[in-house]
């Protein structure tokens, strides 16, 4: 396998617009990510094109169906760090709200919905000043757009979503400050799970150390 840092902005294989050459996207890189190996690196899991950090490919299709496995039966603990605007009433906790895809228009938003699917997330607040947040979050499913949803229901939403939660135009603008941070992997049956770490980008980075976060 081989994990990379995703930067925010860019979408991780081709949307619509991509497809009709309106857009790059990281699986345009995955010739130069062969290292070797014949068949090119396929992607294990998702990020939203908005969130950066940890992102683990496949580089070949006995590791995919292994990691695949491993993240459809939750063994692989995910770590995401967020600023938010508002800080949750409960400073940590479980969010347990099933999610549903909801087609509006031209487009579609991911809304919580007692027909949708099982979605759970963990949370702390690690941090807090001026009506932001810093919250840890830990996903137990995999669903999209699932903390970006789940911090927003409890009054957290995630500064620069262009989606979800109560924030002015000026809020959503910028880069969004969902970060997949940490990912431990237990790989192999006889070794240490592999665990790595990704830097927050220097913009979030700015705004935690803003919070009094020491990185």
């Amino acid at each position: 396998m081989l994990i990379i840092d995703k930067p925010a902005g860019l979408p991780v294989h081709a949307g619509p617009s991509s497809k009709k050459g309106g857009g790059d996207n990281l699986e345009n890189y995955f010739d130069a990510l062969r290292f070797g190996l014949p068949r090119l690196p396929a992607l294990a899991h998702r990020l939203d094109r908005d969130t950066s950090g940890c992102l683990v490919l496949g580089r070949h299709p006995k590791a995919l169906r292994k990691l695949g496995k491993l993240f459809s039966d939750g063994r692989i603990e995910k770590t995401y760090w967020a600023v938010t605007k508002g800080v949750p009433e409960k400073l940590s906790g479980t969010i347990d709200a099933p999610l549903k895809k909801e087609t509006r228009g031209s487009g579609w938003r991911v809304v919580i919905a007692d027909d949708g699917q099982n979605a759970v997330t963990t949370y702390r607040t690690l941090a807090q000043k001026d009506g932001l947040a810093f919250i840890e979050a830990k996903p137990k499913t995999g669903r999209t757009h699932q903390i970006r949803v789940h911090l927003a229901s409890i009054g957290a939403p995630i500064l620069g979503d262009p989606q979800y939660g109560d924030l002015s135009p000026e809020e959503r603008a910028g880069p969004m400050l969902l970060h997949a941070r940490r990912l431990v992997i237990p790989i192999s049956k006889n070794k240490d799970p592999v665990t790595v770490e990704a830097a927050p980008p220097q913009g979030m980075a700015e705004r935690l150390r803003a919070l009094g976060v020491a990185l």
